[in-house]
C-alpha cells in the first residue's frame, strides 16, 4: 500500500537528484539576489527589507518544513484509507514528460483557484498575507498563509505522489521553488513574445500592484497563456506600479498575519469590496 511513499522517502533522503535540485534552488536564489542588485526594477529596494527575517526564517524554512510533513501525512492517509487504483500509465512515461504534464495541469488549476481567491472573501482571507509585502522581491513569494499552502500543495502533490514516479515530485518541487522566486524577483527584465506564454516578473509584479486598474489581473503562475486566453492579462508599457502591498495596517508578524485571516467577516464584505485587493 505504501510502496510509492516509501520510495519517495528514499528519493528525498538518499537520492543524488534531491541534492542536485536543492543545490540548484539555492544557487538560483543567489543568482536572483545578484541580479536584483545589478539590474533592479525598483531601484533602491533593500535586500534586508521590512519582513525579510519573517519571510525567510518563519515562512521559507520553518513553515515549509512543517507543512511538508503535514501534507505528505495527508497523502499517506489518502493512500492508507482508500482503495485508489493507481494509473501506471503516467508513471511509465519519461520523467521529463511527467513533469511537463503536471506543470500544465496544476498551473491550469491554480489559475482558476487563484481567481476564486480574489473573488471569494473567505478564500481571500487565506491569500491576502501573500499580497501584504510592500516590497516584491525574490523572497516575497514565500509569504503565504499556511491554510493556503495546505490546500494548494496537497492538491498539487497528491496526484504526483500517487500517480507519477517519485523523481517527478522532486523535480516539480524544485521548479516550483525556483519559479516562485523568479516571478517575484525585483529584476528589470523584458520577456518579449515569451511573456504571452511563460510568466515572469514583468507581468506578475502587476498582480501585486496597488494600482486600481491592476486589481484582479495576472493570475497565472508559470504559464501566462491562461491570462491572455481568459481576459485577465494586464501589462502596461509606459509606467510602473505606484506601489505594492495592502497598506501599513496589515500585521507585520507571522502570527499576526495568520490570525488576521480569522477576523470576523463584516455584513458588507463582498467580492467587490475594497478589502479584496490586487
Amino acid at each position: 500500500m505504501h510502496d510509492v511513499l516509501e520510495i519517495l522517502g528514499e528519493v528525498y533522503m538518499n537520492n543524488t537528484l534531491t541534492w542536485w535540485t536543492t543545490a540548484l534552488t539555492i544557487t538560483s536564489a543567489l543568482v536572483f539576489i545578484m541580479l536584483e542588485r545589478l539590474r533592479p526594477y525598483t531601484k533602491g529596494q533593500r535586500l534586508f527589507r521590512e519582513g525579510f527575517v519573517n519571510d525567510f526564517i518563519l515562512y521559507t524554512i520553518v513553515q515549509s518544513y512543517v507543512l511538508g510533513l503535514i501534507i505528505f501525512g495527508v497523502i499517506y492517509a489518502i493512500d492508507d484509507f482508500t482503495t485508489i487504483e493507481r494509473f501506471d500509465g503516467i508513471r511509465s512515461l519519461p520523467v521529463w514528460l511527467q513533469v511537463v504534464l503536471f506543470i500544465v495541469v496544476h498551473d491550469f488549476y491554480i489559475y482558476w483557484f487563484h481567481r476564486l481567491q480574489h473573488r471569494n472573501m473567505r478564500l481571500w482571507r487565506t491569500h491576502e498575507a501573500h499580497h501584504s509585502t510592500n516590497d516584491v522581491d525574490w523572497l516575497s513569494g514565500s509569504r503565504s498563509h499556511s491554510l493556503e499552502i495546505l490546500i494548494n500543495q496537497t492538491v498539487e502533490f497528491a496526484p504526483i505522489v500517487l500517480l507519477a514516479s517519485p523523481e517527478t515530485a522532486v523535480v516539480k518541487g524544485c521548479i516550483d521553488a525556483i519559479w516562485g522566486m523568479w516571478i517575484h524577483a525585483n529584476i528589470d527584465v523584458r520577456s518579449g513574445v515569451l511573456q504571452y506564454v511563460i510568466n515572469g516578473p514583468e507581468m506578475h509584479r502587476w498582480h501585486h500592484a496597488a494600482d486600481d486598474d491592476a486589481h484582479n489581473k495576472n493570475f497565472s503562475t508559470k504559464l501566462a497563456i491562461w491570462d491572455w486566453m481568459f481576459g485577465t492579462a494586464f501589462l502596461p508599457k509606459q509606467r510602473k506600479p505606484k506601489g505594492y502591498g495592502l497598506g501599513d495596517t496589515f500585521p507585520k508578524t507571522y502570527v499576526g498575519q495568520h490570525l488576521h485571516a480569522f477576523r470576523p467577516l463584516r455584513h458588507d464584505d463582498t467580492a467587490s469590496n475594497n478589502e479584496l485587493r490586487s
